[in-house]
């Protein structure tokens, strides 16, 4: 583009130049003697206002209007004599010999004896109108040309003025080779300031095409630099804008993919989690309903025919519901604290006196099997958070501790404190969990000991309740491995 509109540039100045060219060999010689015309004019009637302000011309003056402006000039006297009317000279910028001075002189013995004043003559009706004549002669003698002025001065003097138009051809000649030089040497200087004048022009408009070419490409960081002050520089702003805006509508747009790739996403997790649910749940009620069935049966056929049986077949009926009512309860629990129904109160209590109170809730469990209770906290200890909902992890974490600790064992709650919050310790004699299984406990169903979950009639819920809620509480939860068994924790911000 740039080459191109230098190379536009360049072919119109130089047809420009042809054209002054060719009008200079047509006109400038015709536009020459014109203005010499005109100028013999303007030397005439200088002369003339002179003779009439001062009654005499001095011949100083004469002289520098001559040599000024390269002009001939012959002022004439009629004389009256004995022999009849002369015609004397009075000043002659080229002497009184010579062929010019002759002719001139000539041209003023015409005018005083009235020879010009023919019935067509042009010169004799200009010289009655104005009282000077201008015409273009040629002289076969001298062989040339000259644009001469023939008048009157005053009553009694007589002018002409003659410029040669051979110096005007010659003036002409220089004044158009000179054109030519010029021509060159401007069209080749006009070329580089051209070329560095599109260049500055078209420079935003190449840096406007590659911006708008890095946004077919969704590149929107990039913006026009070096905006010039005119409507090519609104453009650039405008692009700038619209550049500003793609960007923004098409971040909108990422924005809103990613929500609706979220959305997708949580909708397929719930509908696994769903069938998840389904599965465990059906897997959970599975035993139960069999055994409440079966006992239930063999109380309608009889099977169980003294009082004893039938109570014992009717116990193992309201143990299995009783289980089924408690895991039904969990989980309802826990569907509300991982989906947001269940709204928490924060507030500050007293974490000491919540954990004991638990632990005198569950001193008869204790002792029926034989296991100690230690807690090492006395000092009150106030905490953020939702008390019921932390009364929840108390007593899985407990509940969890007193089925896994073993015969005559013991169970062990201690506090950390730190400098933001507290960590609560609960600590049971038991059976190590392997590393590869303390991430998965925490998920709804996952028992590590099936067999010995069912026998205290655990569902594998617990864990994932406790779970549910740190997190909706933010505070950090776990399990570590211990000498003698196992210790959960939790945090609670002081």
């Amino acid at each position: 583009m740039r080459i191109k509109m230098t190379i536009s540039l360049i072919v119109l100045l130089c047809l420009s130049i042809l054209g002054c060219w060719i009008l200079s060999l047509t006109m400038l010689e015709h536009y020459f003697v014109r203005s010499e015309g005109k100028n013999l004019t303007n030397i005439y009637k200088v002369i003339d206002q002179e003779l009439d302000k001062n009654g005499s011309i001095s011949t100083l003056y004469l002289e520098r209007l001559a040599a000024k402006n390269n002009l001939k000039i012959i002022i004439a006297k009629s004389e009256e004599t004995l022999t009849g009317m002369t015609l004397e000279t009075i000043y002659s910028s080229t002497g009184q010999d010579g062929k010019m001075y002759a002719r001139m002189y000539g041209m003023l013995q015409e005018l005083q004896g009235n020879t010009v004043f023919g019935a067509k003559s042009q010169i004799g009706e200009d010289i009655r109108k104005q009282g000077y004549s201008v015409s273009q002669r040629t002289d076969s003698n001298l062989r040339s040309t000259s644009i001469d002025l023939i008048g009157l001065l005053g009553d009694s003097y007589y002018i002409a003025i003659g410029s040669s138009v051979e110096g005007l051809r010659t003036a002409t000649g220089i004044a158009i080779r000179f054109l030519a030089y010029a021509a060159f040497g401007v069209t080749i200087v006009a070329s580089i300031v051209m070329y560095w004048y599109t260049r500055r022009f078209t420079r935003p408009i190449e840096e406007m095409s590659q911006i708008a070419e890095r946004m077919t490409n969704l590149d929107f960081n990039a913006r026009v630099v070096n905006l010039p002050n005119d409507e090519i520089g609104q453009l650039g702003t405008s692009m700038n804008q619209l550049s500003g805006q793609l960007e923004e509508t098409i971040s909108e747009l990422k924005s809103a993919n990613i929500e609706l790739q979220k959305d997708i996403d949580k909708k397929i997790q719930i509908d696994e989690m769903r069938k998840e649910f389904l599965s465990h749940v059906s897997h959970e009620l599975k035993t139960p309903i069999a055994l409440i069935q079966g006992y239930a049966e063999g109380l309608v056929d009889d099977i169980a025919d003294d009082p004893e049986s039938r109570e014992f077949y009717c116990d193992v009926i309201i143990d299995e519901a009783k289980k089924m009512n408690q895991m039904v309860q969990k989980l309802m629990t826990l569907n509300q604290i991982e989906f947001g129904q269940n709204q928490m109160e924060m507030k500050r209590f007293n974490l000491t006196e919540l954990l004991r109170n638990m632990i005198e809730a569950n001193q008869i469990r204790f002792q029926q099997k034989h296991v100690t209770v230690e807690c090492s906290q006395t000092a009150p200890v106030y905490v953020w958070g939702d008390e019921f909902m932390i009364e929840d992890v108390i007593n899985n974490y407990i509940s969890n501790a007193f089925h896994y600790v073993r015969e005559n064992g013991r169970i062990r709650i201690w506090m950390e404190m730190h400098e933001k919050y507290t960590r609560v310790w609960v600590y049971n004699d038991g059976e190590l969990i392997p590393e590869e299984e303390q991430e998965k406990i925490w998920i709804k169903f996952y028992k590590v000991d099936k067999a010995r979950t069912r026998e205290y009639g655990g569902s594998g819920v617990g864990l994932s309740i406790v779970a549910a809620i740190m997190e909706a509480h933010g505070n950090a939860y776990g399990v570590q491995n211990r000498e003698g068994g196992p210790a959960f924790y939790f945090d609670m911000e002081i």
